[in-house]
């Protein structure tokens, strides 16, 4: 149960700021699309989520942990999603965000997702590959040669 509120608690904060409310900010009073725009936007939306959700499933169920750096997980996670991309939480949140895009026709999204991006790729880079690999050592290092940072490889692992 505290796992789970654990969980809660983070999505609500983290994500839940950087792929909801700041993005609803800077769209603040425009009118969002509809039709066509509206379906792609909700798409994205529930891919995201379910991508996100998923796992955070992974990461409580298999690894016994929260998403937060403070309450990471006691195993390595390379199950579900994890079999394809190393980051598929960041992917889901990145979703998101391009779904508000989407829903207000706004660049401004657009360009947030990118900054966003690149600030996931270099806290990736510079704490959480490090972290990794020092925890888990020689099983972090065959996951990563076999499993693509942000992209599946053509070859999955098995």
């Amino acid at each position: 149960m505290i796992l789970l509120l654990k969980n809660l608690l983070f999505t609500l904060v983290v994500p839940g700021t950087v792929a909801v409310y700041v993005p609803l900010l800077i769209v603040q009073n425009r009118l969002p699309a509809s039709g066509p725009l509206f379906a792609v936007a909700l798409a994205l939306f529930a891919l995201g989520g379910a991508l996100y959700v998923r796992c955070v499933w992974d990461f409580a169920a298999f690894g016994r942990g929260a998403p937060a750096p403070i309450d990471a997980p006691k195993k390595l996670v390379v199950r579900g999603l994890y079999r394809y991309t190393r980051n598929p939480m960041y992917v889901g949140v990145l979703t998101v965000i391009l779904g508000w895009a989407v829903l207000f026709r706004a660049t401004a999204l657009v360009i947030y997702a990118l900054i966003v991006g690149t600030c996931f790729h270099l806290f990736i880079v510079l704490y959480e590959e490090r972290r990794l690999q020092k925890e888990f050592g020689g099983e972090y290092d065959n996951y990563r040669s076999r499993v693509g940072r942000w992209l599946p490889r053509l070859r999955r692992w098995r």
